[in-house]
């Protein structure tokens, strides 16, 4: 059982399995709010107006980041059509990309068995496949620099041909070009930084001539620059906006109110690496050393991965403003140094991730009865019971998995222990995400969309008052009127003031005056506004409400 990772046929068993389900399990969700609800409609908008340079939310020009994810989307939109699993179609084909990737840089880098681990730690690592199933930008730009890191780590191994060493760095270059595309100049800042670091550290200075930097930033430009300079075309206040605003201003100012402790990051690197936590130290520390195995030469691939891993965390610590998945770009480089650890590490220390696993699934066992606490609104704990079978099978899954591997790890059958472990790893994650379902439907809003459909015509005037539903407006398949709203469109609503209401007050005299025409009006209300207007004596119907929503017409 130590040779399964010669075993082709489970190899492509393992891999096909794991492309149908995660496939299969991108339409299980409703998307929930505010990414998955705003990156599915501003796909929807771009394929409705036909318009693929100016990116827009709601109809608001929405310069926060590139296109390449909303051009994905709306291609799939205009293929398949609207719906969960076409909008999150993208993510789910980064997540499989980078555990291919993985697999076949860790097979040609380091050894087979390594790819093999590889490609199963990453598959499974808690963080990896969440993502993959989250319609937000973050595996979409983790995709396109895992392009990069297993390119450079391709074209510079020791062993490499000349010929190999161009095609990978060409597609290296290609794969910055399209994170930037992506998310932005990290897509660039963050490779090249650590290169340099790199090469301080591994005194490796040759390597800069092997980049090939004239074809490579030919590539580069050919591939960025196009989009960037036709929407600067179109909308000139978009450079300063995108590269100053959203870059220096993002990184340097509070302004987002997205601060967070500094240490963040490394919780969620270990949180993420689940089931792997308990070799993540060991695997860091064994990047630090130098290879003694591989083929002679000044290149120390596992080097490159603990200064990817290490630069991207410490920078992203240093920003003002701090997302969980700003680090998701780690993974990869993490799963590559869990694999080789994995190889060479003792038995102790398998059986340690194990046991750890074991106690996380029974962490889970004990947390179900305290799930419905969970709920914040009224009404929702009975959404939060539902979601205990869920949890429970998670946890049974977790804890029995890490102790089969355990036992596994104990006679010294490493690769049975690591494709169960993963199993595990992968499954108890799923099952999270799916039975969140219900309250993923009421966070979303869709529960009320039969009553305001009902209501709804083609010349109903739909408002959004002091509020903006993410996901709801991209189920209604329309955009909505702002009332009193800023936010993110803060900055496309000071270039065209005209697409929004600015007060309640300029709000309910249109209201009113459309009740006295006999035009139909519905509106999105918030709670407090609602009652507001009750007060006022405004003319006003309550079509359908929950306990995050009111939906009013005004006759």
């Amino acid at each position: 059982m130590n040779d399964l990772h010669r075993n082709k046929t489970l190899l492509w068993i393992l891999f096909a399995g794991f492309v149908l389900a995660t496939l299969y399990l991108l339409g299980v969700r409703t998307l929930v709010p505010p990414d998955e609800g705003r990156y599915a409609e501003m796909a929807r908008e771009m394929l409705a107006t036909g318009d693929w340079v100016t990116t827009r939310l709601n109809g608001i020009k929405y310069f926060e980041k590139p296109p390449l994810q909303t051009w994905a989307n709306a291609l799939t939109f205009a293929v398949f059509g609207l719906g969960e699993w076409q909008a999150r179609l993208w993510l789910g084909l980064n997540g499989i990309l980078g555990v291919a990737l993985v697999w076949h840089a860790g097979r040609k880098v380091f050894s087979e068995r390594v790819g093999f681990y590889a490609a199963l730690v990453l598959g499974s690592c808690f963080y990896w496949v969440a993502c993959a199933q989250i319609n937000s930008l973050d595996m979409g730009l983790s995709g396109m620099m895992t392009i990069a890191l297993c390119a450079l780590l391709l074209a510079q191994r020791n062993d490499a041909t000349a010929r190999e060493n161009r095609d990978w760095m060409l597609v290296c270059w290609a794969g910055m070009a399209l994170a930037v595309l992506a998310k932005g100049l990290i897509g660039l800042v963050l490779p090249g930084a650590i290169l340099v670091i790199y090469t301080l550290a591994a005194r490796d200075w040759k390597i800069w001539t092997r980049l090939h930097l004239g074809k490579g930033l030919l590539l580069f430009f050919a591939i960025a620059t196009p989009w960037f300079v036709l929407v600067g075309l179109k909308n000139p206040e978009q450079p300063h906006f995108f590269f100053i605003h959203e870059h220096f201003d993002r990184f340097l100012l509070k302004e987002h109110h997205r601060e967070a402790a500094w240490w963040v990051f490394f919780v969620l690197l270990a949180a993420g690496s689940v089931p792997w936590v308990g070799v993540l130290v060991q695997s860091l520390v064994l990047g630090a050393q130098r290879e003694t195995t591989g083929a002679p030469g000044p290149f120390r691939p596992r080097l490159m991965l603990l200064v990817w891993l290490a630069f991207i965390i410490l920078f992203f610590t240093k920003s003002s403003s701090k997302l969980p998945g700003y680090i998701l770009p780690v993974f990869p480089a993490a799963a590559l140094l869990i694999a080789n650890y994995l190889d060479v590490g003792t038995r102790r220390s398998r059986m340690l991730t194990c046991g750890l696993t074991a106690l996380l699934g029974a962490a889970l066992l004990g947390f179900v009865p305290f799930v419905p606490g969970l709920a914040k609104q009224a009404g929702e704990a009975a959404l939060y019971a539902a979601y205990q079978p869920f949890v429970l099978a998670a946890g049974f899954v977790a804890a029995a998995g890490g102790v089969v591997a355990m036992l596994y790890a104990r006679q010294m059958q490493r690769d049975l222990m690591v494709v169960v472990l993963a199993l595990a790893g992968f499954a108890s994650t799923e099952l999270l995400l799916a039975g969140f379902e219900p309250i993923g439907q009421v966070r979303a809003g869709v529960n009320l969309l039969p009553a305001i459909r009902a209501e709804l015509k083609p010349e109903t005037r739909v408002y959004s008052v002091g509020i903006y539903e993410q996901s709801l407006t991209f189920y209604l398949r329309r955009t909505v009127t702002l009332v009193d709203y800023w936010d993110e469109f803060t900055f496309g609503l000071q270039q065209e003031p005209q697409l929004s209401i600015p007060t309640v007050p300029t709000f309910v005299a249109q209201w009113r005056a459309d009740a006295a025409a006999g035009r139909h009006d519905l509106a999105i209300i918030r709670e407090d506004i609602l009652a507001d207007l009750k007060r006022q004596g405004v003319p006003l119907r309550v079509v359908a409400a929950d306990a995050r929503r009111t939906v009013i017409a005004n006759y």
